[in-house]
């Protein structure tokens, strides 16, 4: 691994996005009104667990403009890669490993601003007698609960432009990977209005493949920011505030069922709480809900969670 790529040039790159991030977040609190800050939770976990390494779990809860928002950072090591890490790389099963990342998920509090999602990280295999595997991994996506199609082509405008200088395939290739890949199989739903995702990717080799990831990371706030500004002061009652808490029980439903890096952490014994971090600090769930035809509500489903061409 070049000096440019090591282990630790990576991580004090990974824990400057993480700082980045959450001051703007705490600098959107106060433009809307509110105090709220982040708790810094450092934590390690000592030889002797499954897992060794140490991460900062950055979580800001109560807020005026997020109710919820967990920012993470973690760097582990382990014994052996767990089976979400090696479905698709079958040959390094039970291979030691190095992973480190950061990870959020923001909640919002008025429901005209979309949840969303973003991580970026490297994993580092060391297969026995073999020169050390190395993979990266990442993406945003962006999940309304009242869509707009102008935030759906800036959040995917931004997108594109930031993997433009690595070639032309990667965002449509990317685009399609992560509207699948954000799907409820359990009722053949899409989580948003999707993003880019990718994994287990090295092709552009070790420095292009981290620089792209970089590049991904870099753009998160170019990406959502503008929409959080456009829309925390709109106006919302009741009736939008309970379709929210409904549609967040979705986001719940894919994460523990279906999402793999909430997988990797619980079967290679990761800090439960900060696994977690993604989860809204309430949802609500209803029996065979339909919502009225024309309506904004309906609109989610009809359009925005229809796959389509945004920009």
């Amino acid at each position: 691994m070049s000096q440019s790529t090591s282990v630790e040039a990576v991580s004090a790159w990974l824990l400057g996005l993480q700082a980045r991030i959450t001051d703007a977040v705490e600098a959107q609190e106060q433009a809307g009104g509110g105090q709220a800050r982040f708790l810094a939770d450092a934590w390690h976990k000592p030889e002797g667990e499954k897992l060794q390494g140490h991460g900062l779990t950055k979580i800001l809860e109560g807020g005026t403009v997020f109710e919820r928002a967990g920012c993470g950072f973690s760097h582990v090591r382990g014994p052996q890669l767990p089976p979400s890490a090696t479905q698709h790389r079958p040959e390094l099963a039970g291979a030691p490993f190095e992973a480190m990342g950061v990870s959020l998920v923001f909640h919002p509090r008025n429901p005209y601003v979309p949840t969303v999602h973003m991580n970026v990280r490297m994993i580092a295999a060391t297969p026995a007698g073999q020169a050390p595997v190395c993979w990266f991994g990442g993406g945003m996506d962006l999940t309304p609960f009242y869509g707009y199609d102008e935030d759906a082509q800036h959040f995917h405008g931004v997108c594109r432009d930031a993997l433009a200088p690595f070639g032309e395939d990667k965002y449509p290739r990317f685009k399609t990977w992560c509207d699948e890949y954000f799907f409820l199989k359990h009722r053949q739903e899409a989580r948003g209005v999707g993003g880019v995702f990718f994994d287990d990717f090295s092709a552009l080799g070790l420095e292009g493949s981290l620089a792209m990831t970089q590049a991904v990371g870099d753009a998160f706030l170019s990406a959502y920011l503008p929409i959080v500004e456009r829309r925390r002061d709109q106006p919302y009652g009741e009736r939008e505030r309970e379709f929210q808490l409904y549609r967040r029980g979705r986001y719940v439903e894919f994460n523990l069922v279906w999402d793999r890096g909430t997988h990797f952490g619980l079967q290679s014994g990761g800090r439960t709480e900060s696994i977690l971090l993604s989860m809204p600090p309430l949802a609500s769930w209803s029996y065979q809900r339909q919502s009225e035809p024309g309506s904004h509500e309906a609109q989610l489903t009809d359009h925005f969670l229809v796959p389509r061409a945004w920009v």
